[in-house]
């Protein structure tokens, strides 16, 4: 063979492994599986995908094989029918997973947990958790479930907030056998009426983290303080941020737990309401008690005009929202933030008028409800009576050193939209070790295309090659998406109207 002929083959081959590095397969839609169907994507368990599926009266666990074929269809007829079931959690290991569910039966809600198999069927007795007497109807989530990143340790929590000022927590720390290791009831001052909890996090070592804020209205944050309650402690130890001439947006925190830190961040502006300058950071040496930094970091202005978007230079950043802080091991961290706002008719959304309520909804009801942006379906989906179009645009990546120095910052320019609904628009983030994927849908002739753009550890951005089996006909949700192994991701999507869901894989 000549040496062209062998050069064309070669490069033959060379692209069809480029096309296949990545692939997906989609499962079946169920005649059941329309868009008022509930869904939580529980995880991989023997290499096979469990899907919990909430339908009308019904709860089902659904097992689909490597080719996203369904293998079981578990009824869990032990869970109570669709009218009184509040929420529901997966806590996932290796031949098993923990179900905490929480329903109400008349003026009690119950928080109960089930052991599943790697074929959906409960495994012994169901356990209650604990029950709250609350004496009116309601549909809001009393309890809130986490988890600890090597799954040794999962925190249930409550919190009573009926006194305004004096706000009772109580939590129950269990091991990975789901024994209880400590009950703690805890009352937490809440000095003012603008008082907020938020941003809840557990350690490996079974430390609650958390943060108190103060926000007048739909004002910044004018003092903060991150609060850790220990494992087997019934006390509370308090850090306060020193914010004498900034004032911050949301609050974030990060558990990094190889390292043994608490990370802060968030937003800063020099003036109420005013334009966001930089990030503000603090960091708390868990080991030694001590503060390791409290800084901030300016935005430079070439970074600035990459991701302003349609906006002025100085209010480049006033539509963006922090979404993933990702720490490294040598104590670097990377931070990711999108532009999200809404337009409409009538009025506009921005992060000063909650016109359609606000992306940081903190409730006096006795729970706590995270921000905007949700990986769960579950009770999450946007409803207006008014037509209103949702954005998100561009992505900013930036990325710091142990010292909080910036090391490199890139932005993924997009532009999405869509009408009522915000399911489709926004991202997931698939971590493949060698690169962070940021996967969303970009619009291309009138169809949504899924875009896979890849970020290396020395901030080289590039277009991965195109995902093999996009049909047409399918409709990606990426922010629903869950990575499910070191190399596959499941994202639900729509199908004429039903649910179904895809699997990608990372060869």
């Amino acid at each position: 063979m000549s040496f062209k002929p062998l050069l064309l083959l070669l490069f033959i081959v060379c692209s069809g492994l480029g096309v296949m590095a990545q692939k997906i397969i989609y499962s079946e839609p169920d005649k059941d599986d329309t868009r008022r169907m509930n869904f939580e994507i529980a995880g991989k368990i023997n290499g096979n995908f469990l899907i919990y599926k909430n339908i009308r009266n019904k709860n089902f666990i659904v097992v689909l094989d490597n080719d996203m074929k369904q293998v079981y269809k578990v009824d869990q007829d032990y869970v109570p029918d669709n009218d009184r079931m509040i929420n529901v959690d997966f806590f996932l290991y290796q031949d098993f997973c923990y179900m905490i569910y929480q329903y109400q039966k008349k003026g009690v809600v119950y928080c109960m947990a089930a052991k599943i198999n790697g074929k959906g069927q409960k495994v012994g007795d169901v356990m209650e958790l604990d029950t709250t007497h609350i004496g009116f109807a309601s549909n809001n989530k009393i309890y809130t479930a986490i988890g600890s990143e090597d799954k040794s340790r999962i925190n249930v929590f409550k919190i009573n907030s009926r006194n305004r000022k004096l706000f009772v927590m109580t939590t129950l720390l269990y091991d990975e056998n789901l024994s209880l290791l400590n009950r703690s009831i805890i009352s937490i001052p809440m000095e003012e009426r603008n008082d907020n909890l938020g941003d809840y996090h557990l350690d490996n070592d079974g430390n609650l983290v958390f943060s108190r804020f103060y926000r007048n209205s739909n004002e910044n944050v004018s003092r903060a303080e991150i609060l850790v309650k220990n494992a087997m402690s019934d006390t509370l130890k308090f850090w306060s941020l020193n914010l004498e001439k900034i004032w911050l947006d949301e609050v974030h925190i990060k558990v990094d737990n190889y390292n043994k830190r608490y990370f802060l961040t968030s937003f800063y502006m020099n003036e109420k309401r005013g334009n966001i300058e930089g990030f503000y950071f603090y960091i708390i040496d868990k080991t030694n008690n001590a503060t390791l930094m409290e800084s901030t970091v300016d935005f430079q202005d070439e970074f600035r005009k990459e991701a302003r978007g349609d906006a002025s230079f100085k209010m480049a950043f006033n539509d963006y929202f922090i979404r993933d802080v990702i720490t490294r091991r040598d104590g670097g961290f990377l931070i990711a933030s999108e532009a999200f706002y809404t337009t409409s008719r009538f009025n506009n959304w921005n992060r000063w008028d909650y016109l359609y309520g606000s992306p940081f909804l903190y409730r006096y009801d006795s729970w706590y409800n995270s921000p905007y942006y949700r990986n769960s379906w579950w009770n999450s989906r946007m409803n207006s009576n008014q037509s209103t179009r949702y954005h998100a645009d561009n992505i900013a990546i930036v990325s710091f050193n142990n010292k909080g120095e910036l090391e490199w910052s890139n932005v993924i320019g997009k532009s999405q939209y869509d009408d009522d609904t915000d399911e489709k628009v926004s991202y997931q983030v698939m971590n493949t070790g060698d690169q962070l994927h940021f996967l969303y849908n970009q619009l291309e002739r009138r169809s949504n295309l899924l875009t896979d753009l890849g970020i290396t550890t020395d901030g080289e951005l590039s277009r991965n090659p195109t995902l093999k089996n996009l049909d047409k006909g399918y409709e990606f949700m990426p922010k629903y998406g869950k990575q499910v192994s070191s190399k596959q991701m499941i994202i639900p999507c729509t199908y004429r109207n039903y649910i179904c869901f895809a699997k990608i894989d990372y060869n």
